[in-house]
């Protein structure tokens, strides 16, 4: 595994996403961070996308599964993010955060995220 990491923060999109019938009706908005690991030492010798992870499909596959199908907890959402970055064979882990700032909790807070690291068995 090599310590190179390919970024996308602050992935944001509205979904129907939670355990509240309310949620799943109106929606909110969610923000996703993506860390891929990635051996990027060919794309930096070739200085061709072909060789790395296209981080803007990366990002418009993330912000589609978050305006897709509703899931009732953000762990299974962070779990069908992680599942596409692996679809890349070149990622061989990657940490997804889901981000819920609108959570409905009945104290103030600033955040709920979950989450995730996954890799290739």
């Amino acid at each position: 595994m090599t310590g190179d990491v390919v970024s996308v923060l602050g992935l944001r999109g509205r979904g129907r996403h939670g355990w509240l019938a309310s949620e799943l009706a109106e929606g909110q908005d969610f923000v996703v961070d993506v860390e891929m690991t990635v051996d990027t030492s060919a794309a930096g010798r070739s200085d061709d996308l072909a060789d790395t992870v296209d981080y803007a499909a990366v990002a418009s596959t993330v912000v589609a599964i978050i305006q897709g199908d509703p899931v009732r907890l953000i762990e299974t959402l962070a779990q069908r993010i992680a599942d596409s970055c692996l679809a890349d064979q070149r990622v061989e882990q990657v940490t997804v955060t889901v981000h819920k700032p609108q959570a409905p909790l009945t104290v103030p807070f600033s955040d709920v995220t979950v989450s995730i690291v996954r890799g290739r068995r």
